[in-house]
């Protein structure tokens, strides 16, 4: 309930107040486990990554966020669950994996943190290898200027986001060089959604 709550006053906030254009929406599958992949600029970009797509969005969350007891209610009740950042958290990557056997929607950000810069950065393996165990087809993503909110420039910036078509990764879990081509594929492919939008 606290997560429809949430969306609807995102949709209200991104929709009226920044003008958001939504491309490929249609792309979205109707049911059963996708992963949601998009470049990572700012902080609002985990709401409005999923705000306007009618699946509900599992993320993970560094698990800093967890240690206040408000803030953890607050994540969980979004479906974000915690991940310790700057190592393979096994634990992080077995509740993935479990998203996406249960048919659900799985949100990551390949680069692993923001880019500082607006840049697209280095893919991480990490969403090549949840989607080798799943078997999952990536949804490639692009978001439009969200770095810019109440910046000192442009205050209410037009934001847009773009659902790619669907990717899949036909490789092994054990071949690292193909994990890591695919994941830069990925972000390859959200390079290009993001030209084609700007």
């Amino acid at each position: 309930m606290f997560y429809k709550i949430f969306k609807v006053l995102c949709r209200m906030w991104f929709g009226l107040i920044f003008r958001t254009r939504v491309i490929g929406a249609e792309n979205i599958p109707k049911s059963g486990a996708f992963i949601l992949a998009a470049n990572h600029v700012s902080n609002w970009d985990p709401p409005f990554l999923g705000t306007f797509i009618d699946r509900e969005v599992c993320y993970m969350g560094k698990e800093e966020l967890f240690k206040n007891p408000v803030m953890a209610w607050i994540c969980r009740s979004l479906h974000v669950f915690p991940v310790k950042r700057g190592a393979a958290d096994k634990t992080a990557i077995k509740t993935a994996v479990k998203i996406l056997k249960d048919g659900k929607c799985f949100g990551i950000f390949p680069e692993g943190t923001r880019s500082k810069t607006g840049k697209l950065g280095k893919a991480e393996s990490g969403v090549s290898l949840i989607a080798a165990m799943t078997k999952a087809p990536i949804i490639p993503a692009a978001i439009v200027d969200t770095e810019k909110i109440f910046s000192s420039e442009v205050k209410f910036p037009r934001l847009a986001v773009v659902y790619g078509t669907p990717m899949k990764f036909t490789g092994s879990t054990k071949d690292r060089d193909a994990l890591d081509a695919f994941a830069q594929s990925i972000m390859n492919e959200i390079a290009k959604l993001k030209a084609n939008t700007t």
